[in-house]
């Protein structure tokens, strides 16, 4: 097992995890698995079976929860079997070599926390992809406490590392978030879904209803995680 995993929920863009994957090759140095996490229903998912096969790539397949969700998903399952779990989007690519290895060096020192790199989008101010230890995964039983659809989620990770001083930004760390709102891609169907004021509101709603009833509760278990360690 290696020590940190890397979870990418996908849905019709198997094309999309064939240009992660060739970054990741040109980047990784072993420390990092990646894991695709992919619809039973994705009309795509013949073709998602076929890349992950011939590049090595762990596939694993359930029914539509849709991003966030899925991800809490495997994360709460793979948890116990990995130092650090991490999360990038099917629009993500790491360009800085060793990128892994920086990553795990930064959550050992922390014991307990989050790190992120530079999107070239967000950059400080938001983790558009993230890794965290795992104990912070099994203590909140999530790894996206609110349980948002798709937005929200980085400000969450912001909200509780910053909490519990356990977060750190490494801005040489490259893994470029290639989204519509950098002009890297053109909108499709996903963008448009999850995007849309309905969808984006809903969201929002539930990460205030988290921020102001359960945030407080979410920062007092990671902080008895950290006494605990100490």
């Amino acid at each position: 097992m290696r020590d940190l995993l890397i979870i990418v929920p996908s849905r019709g863009r198997p094309q999309n995890i064939a240009a992660l994957h060739d970054a990741w090759e040109e980047t990784s140095t072993g420390a990092a698995a990646l894991l695709v996490a992919a619809d039973d229903d994705d009309p795509t998912l013949p073709e998602y079976r076929t890349v992950c096969r011939d590049r090595g790539i762990e596939l694993t397949v359930g029914p539509r929860l849709r991003m966030v969700p899925t991800l809490n998903a495997v994360a709460i399952e793979r948890a116990p079997h990995h130092f650090a779990l991490g999360f990038m989007g099917d629009d993500h690519r790491p360009r800085t070599l060793g990128w892994s290895a920086h990553y795990l060096a930064a959550l050992r020192t922390l014991g307990t926390g989050f790190v992120y790199g530079n999107d070239l989008l967000a950059g400080e101010r938001l983790p558009t992809q993230i890794a965290m230890t795992s104990d912070i995964v099994q203590a909140l039983g999530a790894m996206v406490p609110a349980l948002v659809k798709h937005l929200w989620a980085d400000n969450q990770w912001w909200d509780l590392g910053h909490a519990i001083d356990r977060i750190r930004y490494l801005p040489d760390v490259v893994v470029e978030h290639m989204h519509p709102l950098a002009g890297k891609v053109n909108y499709d169907a996903g963008y448009r879904e999850v995007n849309s004021d309905t969808a984006a509101q809903k969201d929002r709603e539930v990460y205030a209803h988290w921020y102001e009833s359960q945030r407080a509760t979410d920062v007092a278990k990671l902080r008895a995680l950290i006494e605990q360690a100490a």
